[in-house]
């Protein structure tokens, strides 16, 4: 829509505010969709919709557990060469042990590993820089592990447990489990008793300060003191 001196074409001001834009799907390419049906729902993703029309085309919708945004496949979906879809990263915040869940899935997954080099956690398992074993000081978004469809649809799981500022935007802040949301009221726990400690007295507003203190943590904004 065209602009003059300000001015939508429809003579309104435009607007200051960027749209609420949100990733809702990836398109991966597969071959079988019956199969790639059932290996996904074997990793204990949640089936959204299987759909199939006169004209022959279908689509699967799963989303992994705690994803915003789900993956779709199907027949007549997109004309890029099943098993082509590299490098789509997969968030975990234990990365031992959401490898381990998805070998007791019976996924082929590769080992806990961390980059030797930039980049080195895109390469192809035993080539490149992967260094075995994850991070040795722990850094979030420094440990990695991959596992492929049965297509060969690769998937890379990336550790993060604490994000960089303006990450998260502070007003869709979540948790993607239970176990990370307490995780995060452990932390701001023991931050209020040293919150407590420095004003010398009893909180009567300790909930607000530990919702404050769980939403800046996650959205790598500056705590609460």
């Amino acid at each position: 829509m065209s602009t003059v001196d300000g001015q939508s074409a429809l003579g309104r001001p435009p607007s200051r505010e960027p749209a609420d834009l949100k990733l809702e799907a990836v398109v991966i390419p597969v071959a079988d969709v019956d199969r790639s049906k059932t290996f996904y729902a074997g990793l204990g993703w949640r089936l959204d919709a299987d759909l199939s029309f006169d004209n022959g085309f279908r689509v699967v919708q799963f989303t992994p557990p705690g994803s915003l945004c789900s993956v779709q496949f199907g027949t007549h979906i997109t004309g890029t060469p099943p098993g082509s879809a590299h490098g789509l990263y997969r968030i975990v915040s234990d990365i031992e042990a959401e490898r381990d869940e998805l070998a007791s899935r019976e996924a082929t997954v590769s080992g806990v590993f961390h980059s030797g080099a930039p980049g080195a956690q895109l390469d192809p398992e035993g080539m490149g820089d992967r260094v075995r074993g994850p991070d040795p000081d722990h850094k979030s978004y420094s440990s990695f592990a991959t596992f492929d469809d049965p297509d060969g649809n690769s998937w890379l799981l990336q550790e993060v447990t604490d994000r960089l500022p303006g990450r998260l935007d502070p007003i869709t802040t979540s948790f993607n489990s239970a176990g990370d949301l307490a995780a995060a009221l452990q932390r701001a726990e023991s931050a209020h008793a040293e919150h407590k400690k420095r004003i010398g007295r009893a909180d009567s507003d300790w909930r607000a300060w530990y919702a404050e203190h769980m939403v800046r943590e996650q959205s790598g904004q500056e705590l609460p003191v």
